[in-house]
Formats: C-alpha cells, sequence, structure tokens
C-alpha cells in the first residue's frame, strides 16, 4: 500500500541563462507564456496556473512536479517523510513538500493550488473515410499556427536503478504498471506507470523511468495538443521557425501517441503528443521488448536507426542487457562482501 495516490503530473522545472530565448521556444511550442518573481512559466488551457518552470541559472533539469489529489495526502505524505510542508509562492498558490528521489532528481508534490476555468477546447471536425463520410460540403480549412498545448502528460527520467526508483515512486506515490520494457527475458530496463485513479481512466503512463547508458538526466516532457491536425499544424509551424527537431511525426507502440519531440535552445527535449491510451487500475502490467520502445507503428523511425549505419535493433538491446547483467552482478557481489 503507497502512502499516497497521486492524482496527475503537475509540471516540469528547468534551470536556462536566457528566459527570453527559452520564452521564445514555449511560445512557438504552443504555451501561454508569462513572467513571474524572476521566474518563466508556461501554461496550457486546462486551467492549471502552469505546467512548465525556467529559473535563471545554467541549463539543466532541475525538478518534475506531481499533483497530490488533497491537502490532506500531502500532510500524510509529509508526515511519512519527515518533511515540512511549505506555502507555494508561485502561480496558483497551494502547499508543496519537496523531496529528492534516489537519482537526485528533485520530486515537487503540490496540493491546494488555485484553478481558473478551463479554456474551450474546439471539437474535432467531422473526417470522412471508408466507412462513413459524415463531412459533407464542410471543406477543410486550416489557419497556420503553433499548437495548442493542453496540459502536461508525462515525463521520462533516466535513472541509475531501475528496480530501486521504481519502489521509490510506487512506495509513494502509488503508481501501476502499464509496460515493463525488458533488455531481455528478465532484465528489465525501465516501465510506463501511470497514477492509480481506480475505475477513473488515466493516461497508459505519467512517468517512465528507464535505466539506461549514460548519466541520469530527464530525456523528455510531454504535452498534449488538441487533435492530429494540431499537431501536424505545430509541427509546421517548429519548422518554419528552424526549431530544433528531434523525432517525430510517428505513432508510439507503448502508449500508442502520435508524437512529436522537438529540442529547446538548451537541448530539452518536449514532445507534442494526441491519441494516447487510457487505462484503469483493473488493467493488468504488460511486459515489452526494448524494440517496442525504439519502433513506431507508422512514422519517423528513431534518429538511431534513421541514418545508414544504424545499428540493427537487436544489436542495441543485447548491448543493453549485457550492461544491465553485468551490473547486477557487480551489485549482487559488492554486497556479499559486506555481509
Amino acid at each position: 500500500m503507497s502512502v499516497i495516490r497521486i492524482e496527475d503530473i503537475a509540471h516540469v522545472r528547468y534551470a536556462a541563462p536566457d528566459l527570453a530565448a527559452m520564452r521564445a521556444f514555449l511560445d512557438d511550442f504552443g504555451m501561454d507564456t508569462f513572467e513571474s518573481g524572476g521566474r518563466l512559466y508556461g501554461k496550457g488551457s486546462d486551467g492549471r496556473p502552469f505546467v512548465h518552470v525556467t529559473e535563471p541559472g545554467e541549463p539543466r533539469f532541475l525538478a518534475v512536479g506531481l499533483r497530490a489529489e488533497t491537502l490532506a495526502d500531502l500532510e500524510r505524505l509529509a508526515e511519512h517523510e519527515g518533511r515540512s510542508l511549505e506555502d507555494l509562492a508561485e502561480p496558483g498558490g497551494g502547499k508543496i513538500l519537496r523531496l529528492t528521489d534516489p537519482d537526485g532528481y528533485g520530486v515537487e508534490v503540490v496540493a491546494g493550488q488555485a484553478k481558473d476555468n478551463p479554456g474551450a477546447c474546439p471539437a474535432d471536425l467531422p473526417r470522412n473515410s471508408a466507412a462513413a463520410r459524415p463531412r459533407l460540403r464542410a471543406p477543410v480549412r486550416l489557419d497556420p499556427a503553433p499548437s495548442h498545448v493542453r496540459r502536461i502528460g508525462h515525463a521520462v527520467l533516466k535513472v541509475r536503478d531501475f528496480r530501486a526508483s521504481e519502489k521509490w515512486y510506487k512506495d509513494r506515490f502509488g503508481f501501476l504498471t502499464s509496460d515493463q520494457v525488458e533488455a531481455a527475458e528478465n532484465v528489465p530496463l525501465g516501465a510506463f506507470m501511470r497514477c492509480d485513479r481506480g475505475s477513473r481512466p488515466a493516461d497508459h503512463h505519467t512517468l517512465f523511468l528507464a535505466q539506461l547508458p549514460g548519466e541520469p538526466g530527464i530525456l523528455h516532457a510531454a504535452f498534449e495538443v488538441l487533435n492530429l491536425d494540431d499537431l501536424m499544424l505545430g509541427h509546421q509551424h517548429l519548422k518554419r521557425k528552424k526549431r530544433d527537431a528531434a523525432w517525430g511525426v510517428g505513432r508510439h507502440i507503448m502508449g500508442s501517441q502520435i508524437f512529436d519531440y522537438w529540442r529547446d535552445p538548451f537541448g530539452n527535449e518536449l514532445e507534442h503528443w494526441t491519441d494516447g491510451d487510457l487505462f484503469t487500475a483493473d488493467d493488468p502490467p504488460s511486459i515489452m521488448p526494448m524494440r517496442a520502445l525504439l519502433d513506431v507503428q507508422w512514422g519517423a523511425p528513431h534518429p538511431m536507426f534513421a541514418g545508414k549505419l544504424a545499428p540493427p535493433p537487436g544489436l542495441i538491446s543485447f548491448i543493453t542487457a549485457l550492461q544491465l547483467r553485468v551490473k547486477r552482478l557487480f551489485q549482487r557481489t559488492s554486497k556479499e562482501s559486506l555481509a
């Protein structure tokens, strides 16, 4: 039994030396931006006070924010951690509990934030297909524009020890595994984890923990846009603005989202997505191969496999599994020598 069950992801927090450059990018990405208290904020249209924060400083990822359902939940978590709640002196107010996960990432758990009324979310246009043709005498005419970010959906963190990080997050926040990813049979490298909302639907993943080679860091943060047309308009807008494309457009396997990744001026990857899977607490976890993490159902291949000399996916999985096995053996040997 976890200490609490979080409701959703709240925000991501970064540092950057040039807030104006970050603001220009977030505007192109489709957020509403504003500055307050020396920080830059980006928000969507779901009424939440912010989904993206940038503080002045050298470029780095600072924290992921999670939203507790009630202040009582936040107080219970604070008591469990032996920490004190603070007033959240940022837009929306409320309370915040600041934690640090096993990899040193900041985890900011918030509750009681003021929320505006959500902005209008236009209905999808009717679409003609071979099965049905509801769009009659109504041409599609789309105006060039950035995408419209609705909300933050998930974050992906690179971790040193997947099982240790998984336990830390599940014990405190009640995450459920949607898909465990294995580099080889019985060699897990990570998991897509969703919020436990009981019978209420939750996104396929709110947090993905991945034990991959290299230094820890955030791999990307993802933001839902209105629909496929909105995502593609945003793609064209960012392309016209000569922004740095990372990967897309395509449809993922795990989670099923249509995706489009871009890099901000400081190298952080942000994802536009739409049409993702929704599960309830009754849906069991699946085990998926690493290839499903890097492959697509359609669209642009992962950049790792886009070149003429791209390595075979099986080789990537083999090397990753070998590294994980060696690390696991080293950890076991170290524990035995200390016993």
